[in-house]
């Protein structure tokens, strides 16, 4: 953050509070009921790390006059008063994106001068990365996971504000990275449908949609194996491995440092390949494929590693079927348990699954993994062009970077 003296002649530095016209106020939760009846109520998934999202409303009272106090206008300003730590603080414009709209205890709402500063600009600054760092210092609250901001620090937001034609010329340049990042975003969502249209088709609904094929039911045990592995004497220069969940794979664990203890859990190592499954969630989609780059990794014997015979089962096609969540998430009714279930090797290899021949097996796996690498590739992308909005948003709004002078005149009333 510059200081008020390093600032570009014409830009002013001050708190939000300066440019507040209609007082910071929260919103109002009711008791909302389940069928949609023309009034809705905003939630916390509203407001997105890219804006507004109006998929995330609920259904609001009819019946309940307090609601009326907390309509939406456009112009409004909403930001999150309570939300985990990468999250609170987040704020969005409202344009009218949803008529009869409320909103809830958990937002705040105010209003600015807009004839010293720009809806779009302001937008764009309070998600810059000079505000999210002074919301989430000044955040506070005893739960481990949800903090809280006050008014108070609503209002001590420190604001950089340029002259109101280079306002206009900065937020229309940052649109055009937010129009870019929603193009892909709409994209991906457009692969995700169709993904798993594909997965249905040629993995969960097989003899539906193949005719003619023949699949036949086998247990794992058929096909598989659990891998027997040493323990290991010692972790000292090895590196954690994790098995995310939602089919999200394998990872690195660089924040926990596996260490040996009498009564602790043992570990052992693992190569590039390997079929890992997280016994105490597999019904949330932990398992997966190590990837090469994370070859010799280890994990504790929390996570069962399967050996696959290769002359009758493709690897790749039986991430896939695991990976149907009708599949994945049914599973989590044979573990064994009463607190944190867990499901034991001997169940793993008491599953079923459907097999086709292998050939067959190999080209649904080719199919499956190009829908799903363009989707990787896709998000990607939108991280890049997110990336690349941060840092401009960075120098464009301390003054470091400015926008030519024959551009900002476009924006100068005549």
């Amino acid at each position: 953050m510059k200081e008020k003296n390093d600032l570009p002649n014409g830009w002013k530095y001050l708190i939000l509070k300066k440019l507040i016209t209609q007082d910071i106020k929260n919103g109002y939760s009711p008791t909302c009921p389940e069928e949609p009846n023309g009034r809705w109520i905003l939630s916390l998934g509203n407001l997105t790390e890219n804006g507004f999202d109006p998929s995330q409303v609920k259904p609001a009272p009819k019946d309940d006059m307090r609601v009326q106090d907390f309509l939406l206008a456009p112009g409004d300003f909403l930001i999150s008063r309570s939300n985990t730590l990468d999250k609170v603080g987040r704020t969005v414009l409202f344009r009218g994106e949803i008529e009869n709209c409320s909103y809830p205890d958990l937002l705040m709402r105010f209003r600015v001068d807009e004839t010293q500063v720009t809806n779009e600009y302001l937008e764009g600054y309070l998600r810059s990365s000079i505000v999210r760092t002074y919301i989430q210092r000044s955040a506070s609250g005893t739960s481990g996971s949800m903090v809280k901001i006050n008014k108070s620090t609503v209002e001590k937001i420190p604001v950089v504000l340029p002259t109101l034609p280079e306002q206009k010329a900065i937020a229309d340049l940052l649109s055009t990275w937010d129009e870019a990042i929603e193009k892909t975003e709409r994209l991906i969502q457009a692969k995700e449908k169709r993904f798993k249209e594909l997965l249905r088709e040629l993995i969960a609904e097989p003899r539906n949609t193949q005719k003619g094929a023949k699949w036949e039911n086998v247990k794992l045990e058929q096909v598989c194996k659990i891998a027997s592995k040493e323990k290991l004497n010692s972790v000292d220069g090895h590196f954690l491995l994790t098995v995310k969940l939602h089919c999200l794979g394998i990872e690195r664990n660089d924040r926990i440092a596996p260490t040996l203890t009498e009564r602790g859990r043992p570990y052992y190592q693992h190569k590039s390949g390997d079929f890992l499954i997280g016994r105490q969630n597999f019904h949330n989609g932990g398992f997966g494929i190590i990837p090469p780059e994370l070859d010799g990794g280890i994990t504790s014997n929390a996570i069962s590693c399967l050996i696959v015979n290769k002359l009758k089962l493709s690897k790749d096609f039986l991430w896939f079927q695991f990976a149907n969540p009708n599949y994945y998430k049914k599973v989590g009714h044979v573990m064994d348990g009463t607190g944190q279930k867990e499901l034991s090797d001997k169940q793993i290899l008491k599953l079923k699954i459907c097999l086709p021949d292998l050939e067959t097996q190999n080209q649904i796996a080719e199919i499956l993994s190009s829908a799903r690498h363009e989707i990787v590739l896709l998000k990607q992308l939108a991280e890049q062009y997110k990336t690349q909005k941060r840092g401009l948003m960075q120098k464009m709004l301390t003054g470091e970077w400015r926008v030519k002078p024959e551009i900002v005149n476009q924006y100068m009333e005549a």
